[in-house]
């Protein structure tokens, strides 16, 4: 597999987010608000505290490995979707906090 760069995650999420809508419309007569798509980001969110735990031995299912791993990039995923979504550009925002944070921790 190859190393990709944020720019170009960032420009394959929106995509994926497109098609998505193109889903949506279909399906529903509308696009997700922003809103939906925080609740599906956290609903994610929670299954990632749920494969941490039965991958830790925790919580009584086996081979979570490749859940938690896919459920880990798509909450990344939904992260990108969501600054985009609300004029954030995320990867200036995630500059700007590891820089700060960096900052913090080393004064």
């Amino acid at each position: 597999m190859k190393k990709t760069d944020f720019k170009d995650i960032i420009q394959r999420s929106k995509k994926i987010r497109e098609s998505y809508h193109q889903l949506e419309q279909q399906h529903h007569g509308s696009e997700w608000t922003v809103e939906e798509d925080a609740l599906a980001f956290l609903t994610d969110a929670g299954l990632v505290a749920r494969q941490t735990m039965s991958q830790q031995g925790r919580w009584p299912k086996e081979n979570t490995q490749a859940e938690l791993e896919h459920k880990l990039a798509e909450c990344i995923w939904w992260l990108i979707v969501l600054a985009d979504r609300t004029d954030i550009d995320m990867e200036k925002a995630v500059e700007k906090f590891l820089t700060r944070t960096e900052n913090l921790l080393t004064n």
